[in-house]
C-alpha cells in the first residue's frame, strides 16, 4: 500500500531523514520508533504531505531551505509531490504529535471538523464508531478540547483522524505525555480499530514498550536512519532492542 524508496529531507545543510527505506503493507499496523530528533515526525509530515507545506512557508519568509528527495509510492502511484489536502483525499490521514485539537471547540466540533472529507452517512456512521471505542467522548461531547484531560484529547484527535476517513492512518507519538493505563487503553484501541475496520496503520513512537505487542511490523530510526526492521517478535528479541527499549 505504502512504500518509502531513498528517503531523503535536509533542513539546509543538516539531513532529518537519511536514505529510509519502509514499507506499510495494507492493512497491518507498521511501527516506527526512536528517541527524540530521530526523524519520526519528519518522516510522517513527509509522507503526509504537510512538509511540502512547511518547505513552501520557510521559502515565502526567507527562513531555512528544505529539501526533499527519493519517492513515496501510495497504492502504485509517486506522491511525492503531491499536495496534502489531496494525499488526504486519497486516504492518507494524519494524527498529529501532540494532539493539535482545537481548544476553544467542543469535542463534538473537534469530531465534526474532521470529517470534512466524509459523507452524512459516513461521519454519522464513524461518529457512532468513536463514541462506541472511546465512550468518555460521549459523555464530554460538549465539552470544549482544552478542558479534556491529556488522554481524552488523544482519544478526540484519534477519534478526529477516523471522522476524516482513512486507509492509510499515521498516528505521530500518541502515547506522548500519558499515563501507562491510558497507553494501554490506548494501544489496545488502535489494535482494535485496525482489527474492526481493516485500516491501514503507520505509528511513530519513542516509548515503544505498549506499543511492540500490536504491532505487525517495525522499523528502529536513528539519526535520520532506519538502523534496524523486522516482525515485531524478531525485533523484541534483538539484544540491541531489548536493551534500548525494555532495559535488558
Amino acid at each position: 500500500m505504502l512504500e518509502v524508496k531513498n528517503l531523503m529531507v535536509f533542513y539546509e545543510n543538516a539531513i532529518a531523514i537519511n536514505n529510509v527505506n519502509m514499507t506499510c503493507k495494507k492493512g497491518v499496523i507498521t511501527g516506527a520508533f526512536g528517541a527524540n530528533s530521530a526523524g519520526k515526525s519528519t518522516l510522517m509530515y513527509t509522507i503526509s504531505g504537510i512538509m511540502l507545506d512547511i518547505k513552501k512557508k520557510e521559502e515565502m519568509r526567507g527562513g531555512e531551505r528544505i529539501t526533499v528527495l527519493g519517492s513515496i509510492n501510495y497504492d502504485g502511484a509517486d506522491i511525492i509531490n503531491m499536495k496534502p489536502s489531496e494525499r488526504a483525499k486519497k486516504g492518507i490521514i494524519l494524527c498529529p504529535e501532540r494532539r493539535r485539537i482545537f481548544p476553544e471547540s467542543s469535542a463534538l466540533e473537534n469530531l465534526k471538523i474532521g470529517g470534512y472529507l466524509a459523507t452524512k452517512t459516513q461521519a454519522k456512521k464513524t461518529l457512532e464508531y468513536v463514541f462506541t471505542i472511546f465512550p468518555s467522548l460521549k459523555e464530554l461531547q460538549g465539552r470544549e478540547g482544552g478542558f479534556l484531560s491529556g488522554g481524552e484529547q488523544q482519544m478526540l484527535a484519534i477519534g478526529r483522524a477516523l471522522m476524516a476517513q482513512p486507509k492509510l492512518l499515521l498516528l505521530d507519538e500518541p502515547l506522548l505525555g500519558l499515563s501507562p493505563r491510558i497507553e494501554a487503553i490506548l494501544a489496545r484501541t488502535v489494535k482494535e480499530i485496525n482489527r474492526e475496520i481493516g485500516i491501514t496503520i503507520l505509528i511513530t513512537e519513542q516509548y515503544a514498550r505498549p506499543i511492540f505487542p500490536i504491532i505487525d511490523y517495525g522499523y528502529v530510526l536513528e539519526n535520520g536512519g532506519a538502523v534496524l526492521e523486522g516482525t515485531a517478535k524478531e525485533l523484541m528479541e534483538n539484544p540491541d532492542v531489548k536493551s534500548a527499549y525494555f532495559g535488558l
